[in-house]
């Protein structure tokens, strides 16, 4: 595998990995109870969320298989896209919490709605809680890996 793929792969794992465990940790702090159907619940993308919610460990493997598919293509988007927009060889920590935030947004407004599961509300402070968290565990390693598999150096004042 050439390091360009195992680089993207990596990545899409950790962040698919860091993004469902901040999750469950942000659901379980809201309810008290652990989310055991938050894989399920993702599945109900595709098969509805009565059915997903009702399906067993098949369901949850798909909501799964969802869940780091669409990780490892916001990774993969990323890492092709940035070698070609200069202005992203700014600062990784910036960058990435903003692409924290387009994925957030392409999530809420673009890909959510092509589904059957309920929309949410657009609440800016809610929203701010939620970029800050996806930036920190999604946003800032893929930009933090794709600096390094490119090997550039952050522009300075």
């Amino acid at each position: 595998m050439n390091k360009f793929w195992k680089t993207v792969l990596l990545t899409g794992l950790f962040v698919g990995m860091t993004d469902i465990l901040s999750a469950y940790i942000s659901v379980l702090i809201k309810t008290g109870n652990f989310a055991e159907k938050m894989f399920r619940y993702l599945a109900g993308g595709a098969l509805g969320l009565k059915t997903s919610l009702e399906g067993g460990n098949a369901a949850a493997f798909l909501g799964m298989f969802f869940h780091f598919f669409i990780s490892m293509a916001f990774t993969l988007f990323f890492f092709l896209i940035f070698p070609r927009l200069k202005f992203l060889a700014f600062n990784k920590y910036l960058v990435g919490m903003l692409y924290a935030v387009f994925v957030n947004l392409a999530m809420k407004f673009l890909i959510l709605p092509l589904t059957p599961l309920p929309g949410s509300d657009f609440i800016l402070e809610r929203s701010f809680i939620e970029w800050t968290i996806l930036g920190i565990v999604f946003g800032i390693p893929i930009v933090y890996n794709a600096y390094k598999f490119y090997g550039i150096r952050e522009v300075k004042g």
